[in-house]
């Protein structure tokens, strides 16, 4: 059984079909990339894991669960980070467990220093750099110990280094932790550093068009974006999604 699922799942806003008979399987422990033009329906398709949306026709589902509503069992890392300006770094990680009226100081501080922000604990958000808001934000989403990570562009709106030491740090958190993550991004070279098993959309109404195997040795850094299997696989990848993004600029 896989650990996500989502069947045939179609998903209308009004006149707009974002999503129509979607098929997605996401294993256990499995980090999977969505690539796609924008529009694509990409993010509609983590709001219904995460049940912020519920589908027009078909089913997501979490272990064969379908999902009804908001579950802790998925957890959200957004671009925007979302972090609450008047609570601590400790105050922001803590903050989940303790809507659950859980205190476990312990567990904050390993998650501190887990995402690499010693020091750091009693600083509000308007005194971090936008790298470590973002470090503080998936720290938050682990403290609730979820069984997926939906990732939705999280590192887009970073510089390039630290995004490259960011994808890093989730590869390696996501494989300690021993988490399914579902993530979304733009870059093709981001999906290649990223994902075990990279899928492409449609353009909208989404579907999934491709997905390819990511054969690439782990880990994974920059000095492998000059071997020819890389090449090749973002050479695949690329020329999926250009038909993709062509097809949209016709549609509009």
């Amino acid at each position: 059984m896989s650990l996500l699922s989502a069947r045939g799942v179609t998903k209308r806003f009004g006149d707009i079909v974002a999503l129509e008979g979607l098929d997605l399987e996401v294993a256990d422990g499995e980090f999977v990339v969505l690539v796609g033009a924008s529009g694509c329906g990409k993010s509609t398709l983590l709001n219904l894991f995460a049940g912020f949306e519920r589908p027009s026709e078909g089913s997501v589902a979490l272990r064969g669960e379908n999902i009804e509503g908001i579950n802790p069992r998925c957890g959200m890392v957004f671009q925007n980070y979302a972090l609450f300006p008047w609570l601590t770094v400790r105050g922001n990680i803590g903050f989940g467990p303790r809507l659950r009226g859980v205190e476990d100081a312990a567990r904050v501080e390993a998650l501190i220093k887990t995402v690499g922000i010693e020091g750091f604990g009693d600083h509000y958000p308007t005194q971090l750099s936008g790298g470590m808001k973002q470090r503080v934000a998936l720290a938050r989403t682990l403290a609730n110990d979820p069984e997926v990570l939906l990732c939705d562009e999280p590192f887009a709106a970073l510089d390039a280094m630290t995004r490259t030491v960011l994808q890093e740090e989730l590869a390696r958190i996501a494989r300690e932790e021993g988490k399914t993550v579902l993530f979304i991004t733009h870059s093709i070279d981001e999906a290649l550093l990223l994902g075990d098993r990279i899928v492409v959309m449609t353009a909208r109404p989404g579907r999934v068009k491709q997905e390819l195997a990511n054969d690439l040795p782990r880990p994974r850094t920059a000095d492998l974006e000059l071997t020819p299997r890389y090449l090749e696989l973002k050479s695949e990848i690329w020329e999926s999604v250009r038909q993709e993004v062509i097809a949209c600029g016709r549609e509009g």
